[in-house]
This record gives C-alpha cells, structure tokens and sequence, in this order.
C-alpha cells in the first residue's frame, strides 16, 4: 500500500489544496529531531503529545531522536467539530507519568492564538518539572492572543486553515501525510 499524498482532496464538503509536501514535512521533523538529540544530549526527556493533533508528528520526531526518551499524551479540546476555536479548554486525559524533575518537550500539532499552549504550560509547570520546552509542527504567528515561547517551530504559516499530517477538520484528514490548506480565500483558524 502507498501513501496517500493527492494533490486536493474533500473533506466535510470543503475542497483542501496542497500546502506543505510530504517532503518537506519530514525533512523537518528530522532537522528538528537532530536538534532535539544535540539539546538534551546526557538527559532523558519525556515527550508530551497533545492529543489528538500531534500523535503523527510525534511518532515520526520521536523516530529521528536518538536519546533516551518517553513519552506521554495529554488532551485537550477548544475547538469540538468546528473551523474556529470555542475560546475555552476543556481537559480530557492527564498525564499518567510524573514529570517533576524531568525535562518535558510538549509536541504540538499547531500553535495559533496561543489559548491552548497557555494552559498546558501553566499546567505542566505547576507540576515542577525540571525544564519546558514546546515544539510545534506549525505556529501561525498572526493569530498569536497569548505570549507563548516556542522552541522548535518546524513550520510557519499564515493564518489559513490546514488538514492532515494530524490536523483534523470534525476528526477526518488525520490520515493525510501531508498538509492542505482550504481551497478559499477567506482566512480561518484552526
């Protein structure tokens, strides 16, 4: 079976054109990967996936690492089905391990206006780890509400809204292996 990488596709009766290549994804993710390796090399860092967005993202970082490393999820919503945020995080699931004197990477799918991201910084540093670090796949540093640091960034991108690689529109696209932006002049945000 091959990949499925076509060049639009439909989804939800919107038309998605392609954004970002297969390609490119993964030559960054392996850039990223590198960098991670050199950071913590002589430490044991424990990956946070924010579900449900950055599992495929963070399945293919986590093959480029060479150190010693784990892994957990955590999960959140703020936007339910829609194209647009609610403005309001709901917690799902927790964290099963312990990160407290630990060096935690949160693995993102996406970073718009920074709602989630603050939240789950707040949350993990209320849990005293010994440092915090946030990669996301994509940043749209337009949309930015909320200050958040961002320490690996494999992509930025206007404020658009984008399927696959992870990202969903109402749970379908996940399965895409590459990214596609809505077929649309209008902006949105995902």
């Amino acid at each position: 079976m091959s990949i499925y990488t076509p060049d639009t596709i439909q989804c939800n009766g919107e038309t998605f054109k392609l954004f970002i290549s297969r390609d490119q994804i993964q030559q960054r993710v392996a850039e990223i990967g590198r960098q991670i390796d050199e950071d913590y090399q002589g430490k044991k860092p424990i990956f946070i996936g924010v579900l449900n967005g950055s599992f495929i993202f963070l399945a293919d970082l986590m093959r480029h690492v060479s150190i010693p490393c784990e892994m957990d999820f955590f999960k959140l919503s703020s936007y339910g089905d829609e194209k647009v945020s609610s403005g309001k995080v709901t917690k799902l699931k927790d964290l099963d391990a312990q990160i407290e004197n630990r060096h935690v990477l949160i693995v993102e799918d996406i970073v718009d206006t920074g709602l989630s991201m603050s939240y789950i910084l707040r949350q993990m540093k209320a849990l005293n780890p010994a440092s915090v670090k946030v990669v996301t796949l994509l940043h749209k540093p337009g949309a930015g509400k909320y200050d958040v640091k961002l320490d690996y960034v494999a992509f930025e991108i206007p404020t658009l809204f984008v399927l696959g690689y992870g990202l969903d529109y109402a749970q379908e696209g996940r399965n895409l292996a590459q990214i596609y932006v809505l077929d649309d002049t209008r902006p949105a945000s995902n």
